[in-house]
């Protein structure tokens, strides 16, 4: 670990993009600057940090991390308050641009003034603000290196769209159409998130580092190919120090939820299932389903024949078949939010049916966990992917020509996984890529001098 004695003057602002999904990997990385004597303060939307009830999240290992907001320009209501997601993602740069200028400025008033600003590549307007203030900038990548490398040649304009056949880019296998990221295959699908996406990488060479969410050894020619073009830097994964080398004490949790998780009854159902016999299914905090998927996946879920958890958010629960929870009986359990960690670290999962989010994904392969992949939309169909033909630690459904994951391919898939031929080389992989992703973070690890030497370039 570095000097604390030496390092504690150095102060980085942290400023994530205003979702759960983005939000949790940079505040976990927030922890482990700190646990390198940083003052990290991190700085959500007002909005969002209202629901945080403090101004700070202690730490046991180093320096608080200070919460010091600013403005999307929609403070009573975020993100839903706006009139669309075009009108949101303007005023979120106009007013965060504005507002993140202000609290600069006002640090350095208070006499704790920055020394480098860590963004989400999600918030590429904040590296020009930090450029005019003279600071050390960090992009703050939470998506893989392979989508990234995807989407850079998309925004060089090294990729032609719509695709006529296969995506074919450095360090990365080559993608079938729908393997791409949706707004490549359903070309003209939520343009101004594609905007957003395409934006990272508009100003990314005036960046002094390129932090990425994975370890070295999971996209090694994807890195490699990368740091021909950057400074890159690997540093994760962003999981709880609990659930990895153990170091930080007491980071058990991402230390902030926006929805509030039924924890002791998803535990407490857990506990009185046999060893590796349920299915965890989550679709994550953005991804909506039509009522076909919801009872495509339904009776998948009965016929397979497992106990299974089943995260439903309260806004998608009016689309589960009306009798469905007294049908399933003790078999299943039906929650609005779980701990998502806790959950997948019980020893009662057997595999992890999920949308393939990166978060998602990177918890899999940090607690070991199989996984089946029923992926949505954006970087999912190529998670999906590395999920089965790079890390092979589970399989993908295939989808009709609607899109939709029948049933009988959700059956097929969950058995494999969970007791077919190819279950116990997942397993093998799983437990293997689990035992990487801790040496990679743990001291002396590949993620842990990356975050040292970025650590020494702020002294």
């Amino acid at each position: 670990m570095a000097n604390v004695e030496q390092t504690q003057k150095a102060h980085v602002l942290v400023v994530p993009y205003p979702a759960q999904g983005h939000i949790n990997p940079m505040l976990q990385f927030s922890k482990r600057l700190a646990s390198k004597g940083i003052k990290t303060t991190l700085s959500p939307t007002i909005y969002l940090a209202k629901s945080m009830h403090s101004n700070t999240i202690p730490t046991h290992y180093g320096p608080p991390i200070q919460i010091r907001p600013i403005s999307d320009g929609y403070d009573e209501g975020g993100f839903g308050q706006a009139e669309s997601t075009g009108v949101y993602l303007d005023s979120l740069r106009d007013s965060g641009s504005r507002t993140l200028a202000e609290l600069i400025s006002k640090l350095n008033e208070e006499g704790d003034p920055v020394q480098a600003v860590i963004y989400d590549g999600f918030t590429s307007w904040a590296l020009d603000v930090a450029k005019r203030a003279g600071l050390v900038t960090a992009i703050f990548f939470t998506q893989s290196c392979s989508i990234n490398s995807v989407y850079y040649h998309v925004q060089r304009g090294l990729i032609q769209l719509p695709l006529s056949g296969t995506v074919s880019v450095p360090g990365v296998p080559e993608l079938q159409p729908w393997e791409a990221p949706s707004y490549m295959h359903k070309y003209g699908s939520y343009p101004y998130w594609f905007d957003v996406i395409k934006s990272q990488f508009g100003n990314i060479d005036q960046a002094d580092w390129v932090l990425c969410n994975i370890f070295y050894e999971m996209e090694k020619e994807a890195v490699d190919w990368m740091s021909e073009l950057w400074k890159v830097r690997t540093i994760g994964p962003t999981v709880p120090s609990y659930y990895l080398d153990k170091r930080l004490e007491n980071d058990k949790d991402y230390s902030m939820q926006l929805i509030q998780p039924d924890i002791a009854l998803c535990t407490n159902w857990l506990d009185t299932k046999p060893k590796g016999s349920v299915i965890y299914v989550s679709f994550g905090s953005m991804a909506e389903l039509t009522d076909e998927q919801f009872d495509e996946l339904s009776q998948g879920l009965q016929e397979c024949g497992q106990s299974f958890l089943w995260v439903v958010r309260q806004s998608e629960q009016s689309k589960l078949p009306k009798d469905f929870v007294t049908k399933t009986g003790d078999k299943g359990l039906v929650v609005s939010w779980s701990s998502q960690l806790e959950v997948l670290a019980h020893v009662a999962i057997g595999c992890f049916l999920t949308h393939c989010g990166f978060n998602s994904v990177l918890e899999a392969l940090c607690l070991g966990v199989p996984v089946v992949g029923v992926p949505q939309w954006t970087d999912q169909p190529t998670n999906a992917k590395f999920v089965e033909d790079v890390w092979k630690i589970g399989l993908r459904v295939k989808v009709d020509e609607e899109g939709i994951a029948r049933k009988e391919e959700v059956v097929e898939c969950i058995r494999e996984v969970m007791e077919g031929e190819k279950s116990v080389e997942i397993r093998k992989n799983a437990d293997l890529w689990k035992k990487v992703a801790r040496e990679a973070i743990d001291d002396g690890g590949s993620s842990d001098k990356n975050i040292d030497e970025f650590v020494a370039s702020l002294v």
